[in-house]
């Protein structure tokens, strides 16, 4: 057991939460990783997630701390306030009764409340994952662990992650997922749907050469705590943090896909964020269809041309590449325009001389959301989105497999790729 590194302290310095805010309950240092879980106004939801949790063995549960970060914004409605109150209290019950290495961050109490234009879910990862590092043992690797309240976890859970950074390479890793069933047809039909989404959208980076073919998923994604510092920490977003998150561990140590156990995020709906699971549900829902349309299997065969354009011309100069982009695609061609590209790839080359470490530059530098926004630019002029009855056949042509005859087994099929 040992004390974060240097390099941990400075982090924390110079990118750490800075506030009243810490951990409460007993805690003592020397964990081999630690569970981070936000809740907000979760109740029953976040005991269940716990009692999960509770189900590992006791040799894994020992060496995890699990730290709930029970948090709301200084203008939360007061339904909210009340119930994370109950929370907190039911929490501290809790753990006198429970053999999880339990702690929790009052984040809802007078003058704990996060202020209005910081709070949010990735202000809540980062608040646990930050507090959690001087309670790690150093000695070791040590781990981070995302979940979320309305979360399930498998009795092999935390088994499964931290045997997995024993023989990974990488830094982070994103698990399996399948959500839990809906209450009805109808919600069971819009889970599908959006869960179908998701995984046709990493299908098709994954058919295309993209290094960013992983799903996105905040209940769903672990880390070295070193990889965790060395690329900056969470980010406090309120709505897609996991994306960029993960997007920086791609970037800095690598992604692997953990195998092993399945997590099992709730189907709910919700307005809290923007974006996202719950906001899809809400419109499919209410019927609106157009909420979740499916990028045509032509818009990834684009980005697939624009991969192998640039590994193949890695000595090329930049007008040479863009030429070539506008004769695969003139919106290619006027996006990469956009983004400096006739500054931005004489600067890479020159940086990078080995051809290995040039080509991972420029998926440094055209990483996800740069491919993301090209395939909404590429949708937005030309390939319009549609139903997945349409769209997704051509993605197993284009692998050269039979398309499966419905949209359950389109995603059993994706499921499968995905290990979940």
């Amino acid at each position: 057991m040992s004390a974060p590194p240097v390099a941990a302290q400075r982090y924390l310095d110079r990118h750490g939460i800075k506030g009243p805010w810490q951990l409460a309950g007993e805690a003592r240092p020397g964990f081999l990783g630690a569970v981070v879980i936000p809740s907000l106004a979760e109740g029953g939801r976040l005991f269940a997630t716990l009692r999960s949790l509770a189900a590992n063995p006791a040799a894994w549960k020992n060496r995890f701390l699990v730290v709930v970060v029970c948090n709301h914004s200084q203008a939360v409605d007061r339904q909210d306030r009340l119930q994370n109150e109950l929370d907190l209290a039911r929490l501290t019950d809790y753990a006198q009764g429970s053999d999880l290495n339990l702690v929790w961050i009052d984040a809802v109490s007078p003058d704990l409340e996060v202020p209005a234009n910081r709070a949010g879910v990735g202000f809540a990862r980062k608040l646990g994952m930050d507090l959690a590092l001087p309670y790690l043992d150093w000695s070791t690797d040590p781990l981070l662990v995302c979940l979320d309240a309305d979360t399930l976890v498998e009795d092999n859970y935390l088994q499964a992650v931290g045997r997995h950074f024993l023989w990974s390479s990488k830094g982070a890793a994103v698990l399996p997922y399948r959500h839990q069933p809906g209450v009805d047809s109808t919600q069971q039909a819009a889970i599908d749907r959006y869960e179908l989404f998701l995984r046709s959208y990493v299908y098709g980076l994954r058919l295309a050469g993209s290094p960013y073919a992983f799903n996105t998923v905040g209940s769903a994604m672990a880390c070295r705590a070193s990889s965790y510092v060395r690329c900056g920490g969470m980010n406090c977003r309120k709505a897609g943090e996991d994306f960029y998150f993960l997007q920086k561990l791609a970037k800095t140590d690598g992604i692997d896909l953990l195998s092993g156990t399945i997590v099992h995020p709730e189907p709910r709906v919700s307005e809290r964020v923007p974006f996202g699971t719950g906001r899809s549900m809400a419109r499919l829902l209410a019927g609106d269809r157009r909420g979740v349309l499916f990028y045509p299997a032509a818009t990834f065969r684009i980005l697939s041309d624009w991969l192998q354009l640039v590994e193949c011309n890695m000595t090329a100069d930049p007008e040479k590449i863009l030429f070539l982009a506008h004769q695969t695609s003139p919106v290619l061609a006027d996006y990469l325009a956009q983004l400096d590209w006739r500054s931005a790839w004489p600067r890479i080359q020159k940086t990078h001389r080995c051809s290995i470490r040039l080509q991972q530059a420029f998926h440094v530098w055209f990483d996800g959301f740069r491919t993301l926004r090209l395939i909404h630019l590429l949708c937005e002029t030309g390939f319009g989105r549609g139903e997945p009855e349409e769209i997704l056949p051509d993605y197993f042509t284009w692998e050269g497999r039979p398309a499966p005859a419905s949209l359950a087994a389109m995603l059993e099929v994706l499921r499968v790729a995905d290990k979940a």
